[in-house]
């Protein structure tokens, strides 16, 4: 599917050498990136889903936690 994207001067640039240094297409380059990146996000979304029911602590009394221990 085709779309428009606006991308920085200078970032097209670069994807523009890269993809002639690796023979790729600016496309494909661009999918890869987003893949990546979604794929990055699905990771954070399970770790999160995994760790909903640990305990929490308020910031405040985290840092009173380490002033004690001595190690702020």
């Amino acid at each position: 599917m085709r779309t428009t994207i606006t991308i920085n001067d200078k970032l097209l640039r670069a994807l523009k050498l890269q993809a002639a240094a690796s023979d790729e297409s600016v496309s494909s380059l661009i999918e890869d990136a987003v893949k990546f990146q979604m794929l990055e996000d699905l990771e954070d979304l399970q770790t999160v889903t995994e760790r909903e029911n640990e305990p929490t602590m308020k910031f405040d009394d985290f840092v009173k936690e380490l002033k004690a221990d001595g190690l702020l």
